[in-house]
């Protein structure tokens, strides 16, 4: 137990270094996954383990899911991503996925964070007698 809690601490420390500017710098985690996986530690698997997670959960954070039913027109896309990056800082990467079967409207996930203004999603609401 204690050297999971250990290998958590490290992972965490270890994840900070690789932060510049409040952003994940990708050949600082290359460097940081091998320098570690180099050391021979004992707890290097739980380390890495808790540090690719730390890594995962910064990349969703920072990644958005536009989805809609047809294509969205280019001042809408400009309006949604400026939107965002009010919300959630530059540097968000996103991407456009169209999907029929929602109907119309718009469905945007970032991370956890879940927009959904489809007409799906409120007939499925209706569905459930919301």
């Amino acid at each position: 137990m204690r050297s999971n809690k250990r290998a958590k601490r490290t992972a965490k420390r270890l994840f900070g270094f690789c932060l510049v500017n409040d952003r994940l710098d990708e050949n600082r985690v290359r460097e940081v996954a091998k320098h570690v996986a180099a050391a021979g530690r004992s707890d290097c698997g739980a380390i890495l383990k808790h540090f690719l997670q730390l890594v995962k959960l910064d990349r969703a954070q920072h990644a958005a899911n536009i989805e809609s039913a047809t294509p969205l027109p280019s001042d809408l896309r400009i309006e949604i991503l400026a939107s965002l990056a009010r919300r959630y800082g530059p540097g968000l990467t996103s991407t456009f996925t169209i999907l029929p079967s929602l109907i119309g409207g718009v469905r945007i996930q970032v991370g956890s964070d879940v927009y959904d203004s489809t007409v799906l999603a409120r007939l499925t609401a209706i569905e459930k007698g919301f």
